[in-house]
């Protein structure tokens, strides 16, 4: 898998999180913070051998104009 790097959070600190990437499958590839509280997680239904992680609304910016 290829992938091209689009950007990080501006408000983040150095270690690069949250951060989007863009692959060559037509997908994308965001590094966020994990979300691990249980009742969350039951409430979306997540299945075994899935995640879900959180980014700030103002990265959604990073999303518009990428096919």
């Amino acid at each position: 898998m290829e992938i091209e790097f689009l950007g990080k959070d501006p408000g983040s600190n150095m270690n690069g999180c949250p951060s989007l990437f863009r692959t060559d499958q037509g997908t994308y590839l965001v590094q966020g913070w994990v979300v691990d509280d249980p009742d969350t997680l039951i409430r979306m239904g997540i299945p075994a051998g899935e995640t879900v992680v959180e980014i700030p609304a103002r990265m959604m910016s990073l999303f518009q104009g990428r096919d």
